[in-house]
């Protein structure tokens, strides 16, 4: 037994590096103007957040990228309600990852995930806001040489009641720019919020719905041209060879390229002229060394992984091997989670610009930064040479973030085509073959029970895949990936196990496996949630006890986790019989910072099963727009529902099987269960939203299929398993 404890400390900076978070103690500086990428000088800024113009519009600048999850709304309703603006007057716009270096980093981290966007950023973007209001009052108190402690804002009008003197943040807007900021402001509290905390419409909701909001794959330039690529399909294998000449010739083809022993792409006046030749090219593949790696040798992996004598440890208390060893009555299953794909709805793409001298690229990204820096080493220039402009991401999950793969192909494409715009985009099949996947786990979950159904030791063991020690090995500490623990750590802000087990000890046999694993959303928190939530059920059944008065036990120590786990019990009518033919499941976790549980009501009529409803209680400890949350548990549903249900990579002759959403399929609209949420915000703390609540989705809803059928599921997805 590798024995690695893990500190809080380590675990909040291994997870939140892996999850797109700041490393700790990262500070964002104050000081804007310590710059010379400033903003155009006709529309001078307040600060780096704030830029007004003189028709009274307000420009907040969000760092962190949209995705669907609706941050850029959150991020400007924050610094809008530090700012005392007229939000009927905001809207926002991206800076670039480029001015961020050449201003110190002032806008922070552009990394967005782990559900980080807001929770990450919320305190310093207040103050960029509070700042603002603190010049703009100042600007206006010379101008009138009061004192600024008499003037009052409100709704961007600022008034001196003494003198009964009024002005607009419009017109003061120049005077401010020129103010130094203040060395500290007081930020309200969330009790006084007037813009936050208030379910206002999304800003980006307009665009889309009109059409007018322009994703990368809707991307076009003057003189731009087109390249649909190709790259080896087996993991580990590479390029062997191609026929360019056989193209050459086709309609609108400009050129054939390689890069490295990978890929190779043609570059055509349009993109389906491109694809198409790139269909007709003869490429010959070397299928590497993993030619027989199937599901079944990754399984087998795994399987071993299960009873080996040497695993690190994440938790443990007590002595949880000699417990069981000596108990008179144990419980045991061992479940499973597949691999899975981000299969976002915009494939991968890009468009960039290069010349010996600059590089641009225009990109959906989850990290402007990381795209940056990838931009500037596939260029081969320096990083104040080149440029990454953000566009609205149609999905990211993971996927967009730490992987930049298309980024870097982009680039190389476009050298070899000076000065002319190349748009790069994935086909769908080249999407899901070029995955980074949520990994694969099997865990084996082991309990002691005494005479009344107590709960006296507890053993889990995950073998599986680490993320962390294929894509940021930095955040290993001690050979050990922390980010597999999600959920099941003792006393963690991140995500803390909810039960209290005298002798427990969760472990995890590392077993990686030659396929490239990544982060998708909600990570490890999904299977974790499955392992222990669907076990605590099965120890309910074999204790007698009923589901939630057997977790109630368990939970006397953990008010947060049971408080959202009776929310959802109640909103449900758990107390009730449920309607005929129905049957009820449960399930809870924190991740991500938050608290969530889930109550699912389904029916299993000849084998077939309907979710009918889901109650979902959600505490994040602070909620800046309560729509966008409901939205969000909503999403998360589906999200999790449909991995549940379809969601599953498989492995054949050393690559996945699955090519398109014809055998990747997702959850269908006449399928998806009403959702209600119940948002509980207990202030303290900043938690996630857009990803903890897709791990109760799946074990609330197994745990009601048991229920309905006495058929206890351990592995999935649904679709392979016969619920009559």
């Amino acid at each position: 037994m590798t024995r690695v404890q893990l500190s809080r400390r380590h675990f909040v900076a291994g997870s939140a590096a892996a999850l797109g978070g700041f490393s700790l103690g990262f500070h964002v500086p104050f000081q804007a103007k310590a710059a010379t990428a400033a903003a155009p000088a006709a529309v001078p800024e307040i600060n780096a957040w704030v830029v007004i113009h003189p028709d009274e519009t307000v420009v907040v600048r969000v760092a962190r990228s949209e995705m669907g999850q609706g941050t850029l709304t959150g991020l400007a309703q924050l610094v809008a309600e530090e700012f005392e603006c007229d939000w009927a007057n905001v809207t926002t716009e991206y800076p670039t990852p480029g001015q961020n270096i050449a201003r110190d980093r002032v806008w922070g981290s552009f990394s967005t995930g782990g559900s980080r966007g807001i929770r990450d950023s919320h305190d310093y973007v207040r103050q960029g806001g509070a700042a603002a209001r603190e010049m703009l009052i100042a600007a206006a108190a010379v101008e009138w040489d009061v004192p600024a402690a008499e003037c009052r804002v409100e709704k961007g009008v600022i008034s001196h009641p003494g003198s009964g003197r009024t002005t607009t943040y419009g017109k003061m807007a120049a005077a401010a720019s020129a103010i130094s900021p203040p060395a500290e402001v007081q930020l309200k509290d969330p009790k006084d919020w007037k813009i936050a905390g208030q379910p206002l419409p999304r800003l980006d909701t307009r665009d889309k719905l009109t059409g007018k909001q322009v994703y990368g794959a809707d991307l076009t330039m003057p003189g731009m041209v087109n390249a649909a690529i190709k790259a080896c399909p087996y993991f580990g294998g590479r390029l062997a060879g191609f026929d360019a000449q056989a193209v050459t010739g086709m309609p609108g083809v400009q050129r054939v390229v390689q890069l490295d022993d990978t890929a190779v792409a043609v570059v055509a006046a349009t993109w389906w002229q491109a694809k198409t030749a790139l269909d007709a090219l003869p490429i010959t593949w070397d299928e590497g060394p993993n030619r027989d790696l199937s599901s079944a040798s990754i399984q087998a992996m795994l399987e071993e992984g299960l009873d080996a004598a040497d695993a690190f440890i994440g938790t443990e208390m007590g002595d949880a091997r000699g417990a069981l060893a000596n108990a008179t009555r144990t419980v045991s299953a061992v479940y499973a989670f597949p691999y899975q794909n981000h299969a976002t709805m915009e494939p991968m793409n890009a468009t960039a610009v290069w010349t010996p001298e600059r590089c641009e690229v225009w990109v959906p990204t989850q990290n402007g930064e990381s795209s940056l820096a990838v931009a500037a080493e596939a260029a081969e220039l320096p990083v104040d040479k080149c440029e990454v402009h953000k566009i609205h991401l149609g999905g990211g999950f993971g996927r967009r973030g730490n992987f930049q793969d298309y980024v870097r192909q982009a680039v190389r494409i476009a050298r070899e085509m000076p000065g002319t715009p190349v748009k790069l985009l994935w086909t769908r099949e080249e999407d899901m073959l070029h995955g980074n996947y949520h990994p694969t786990t099997r865990c084996k979950l082991t309990a002691a029970l005494g005479p009344d159904g107590e709960v006296s030791a507890l053993h889990m063991r995950i073998s599986g895949q680490s993320i962390l020690a294929s894509v940021r090995p930095e955040g290993m500490v001690g050979g050990q990936d922390p980010v597999v623990f999600q959920g099941l750590t003792a006393d963690n802000p991140e995500g803390s196990f909810g039960y209290t087990v005298q002798n427990l000890l969760i472990d995890h046999a590392m077993r990686n496996p030659p396929v490239p694993p990544g982060f998708w959303r909600g990570v490890n928190l999904n299977q974790n949630a499955i392992y222990v939530e669907c076990f605590i059920d099965e120890l309910a059944h074999a204790a007698g006890v009923e589901p939630l008065a057997f977790r109630r036990r368990l939970m006397a120590n953990h008010p947060r986790h049971l408080a959202v786990l009776e929310a959802a019990a109640n909103g449900i009518g758990w107390s009730e019989p449920p309607p005929e033919g129905r049957h009820r499941g449960l399930a809870q976790i924190m991740g991500f910072g938050s608290y969530v549980a889930a109550a699912a009501e389904v029916s299993v009529t000849d084998g077939q099963l309907r979710i009918h409803r889901i109650v979902a209680a959600t505490d994040p400890g602070h909620v800046v727009n309560p729509a966008q949350v409901e939205r969000q548990v909503e999403g998360s549903f589906v999200y999790g529902l449909s991995a549940a249900l379809y969601g599953e990579c498989t492995v054949s002759g050393g690559r996945m099987e699955q090519e398109n959403f014809d055998s990747y399929q997702v959850m269908l609209m006449d399928s998806m269960p009403a959702v209600e949420t119940i948002i509980m915000p207990s202030g303290g703390f900043w938690g996630g939203v857009g990803e903890p609540t897709i791990a109760v989705a799946a074990p609330a809803v197994l745990n009601a299929i048991f229920a309905a059928t006495g058929k206890r599921i351990r592995t999935l997805p649904l679709k392979n398993h016969d619920l009559a």
